[in-house]
């Protein structure tokens, strides 16, 4: 997305030199440099930087308009009043900031890292009566999870939305799930005790499929723990429903050694291939969802009924 020609600089500094010239080298769109809310003005969507193909759901929502005291207050104006603002509060705020986040917002966090890393630090600050979250939706609903009832997580800008989250929602995947149970014979174990189908979903994805996950003896994974999720899902189940990412689910199951043909896709928007009638009764299978542009690895073929495309399998 960005060329970037000075290393020892940051991200966002590279890109204000390349955009006035101080700097060579070039950026996709000098608009990554615009101010939230004039990102906020503008049709909904992931804000710039986000791919062009991500399309932002109809249902996410919007932020109210900032008021004109602080989009007109200078930086040291603001820095001035956020700075005051935690003085005063001290450990009764706390603020997470993301490593996607820029310097401007970095520079007033208590913590930084990833999504993984701030929902533990978010955890870990009982005292806290508000957990500051600057991450995009998932992450702060992450965080209210694990938070007690007298503790409030604030996500400063409502619409901060995460594509990968979005690849997957919870109607989609129940769908899915309804699908498979009809083609398995609903979700009790077999003669060795393993469950059909495990449900394993990546840390970015909505409150409610971690819901749905929990609630059908699944697990959230990390990209760092997905081969041992994985391991855990295939002592306990004949095949894994991996979503939203179906990049980590396959590449985490090819490493495994599970074979590509074992790895179907579920395309929530496409009509799939009829199943065939023969029972899978093979051990490792990885099943996932898709977002919209993603394709599996074959086409499959049309059929008068949708169904999960599931080769080899009824």
């Amino acid at each position: 997305m960005t060329l970037i020609s000075n290393a020892a600089a940051s991200v966002d500094l590279t890109i204000r030199d390349i955009s006035s010239g101080a700097a060579a080298g070039s950026t996709c769109s000098t608009e990554l440099l615009d101010a939230p809310w004039d990102v906020d003005a503008r049709d909904p969507g992931y804000g710039p930087g986000a791919s062009m193909a991500d399309a932002i759901p109809a249902a996410a929502p919007r932020q109210r308009e900032i008021p004109e005291e602080y989009r007109s207050a200078s930086a040291a104006e603001l820095d001035r009043r956020i700075r005051a603002a935690k003085a005063e509060l001290g450990d009764r705020a706390v603020v997470l900031g993301h490593f996607y986040q820029r310097d401007e917002v970095i520079q007033y966090a208590d913590y930084v890292g990833d999504s993984f890393q701030l929902a533990t630090a978010a955890k870990a600050r009982t005292e806290a009566e508000a957990i500051i979250f600057c991450g995009v939706h998932f992450m702060a609903e992450t965080a209210d999870l694990l938070s007690s009832p007298e503790q409030s997580v604030i996500l400063p800008n409502l619409a901060a939305g995460c594509s990968m989250a979005d690849m997957a929602d919870i109607d989609q995947v129940e769908e899915c799930w309804e699908q498979l149970m009809e083609v398995y014979g609903g979700e009790a174990a077999d003669g060795d005790g393993l469950l059909p189908v495990i449900p394993v979903t990546y840390m970015n994805s909505s409150a409610a499929i971690k819901g749905f996950v929990g609630r059908h003896g699944g697990i959230v994974c990390t990209s760092s723990n997905a081969s041992a999720v994985l391991e855990w899902a295939f002592a306990r189940g004949r095949r894994v429903l991996f979503f939203p990412d179906q990049h980590l689910g396959r590449n985490t199951a090819k490493a495994m050694g599970i074979p590509l043909e074992r790895m179907p896709m579920w395309n929530p928007v496409g009509r799939w291939a009829a199943m065939t009638r023969r029972p899978c009764r093979t051990r490792r299978w990885c099943c996932g969802t898709a977002s919209a542009p993603c394709t599996s690895a074959s086409p499959p073929r049309r059929s008068r009924r949708p169904a999960p495309s599931i080769p080899g399998c009824a």
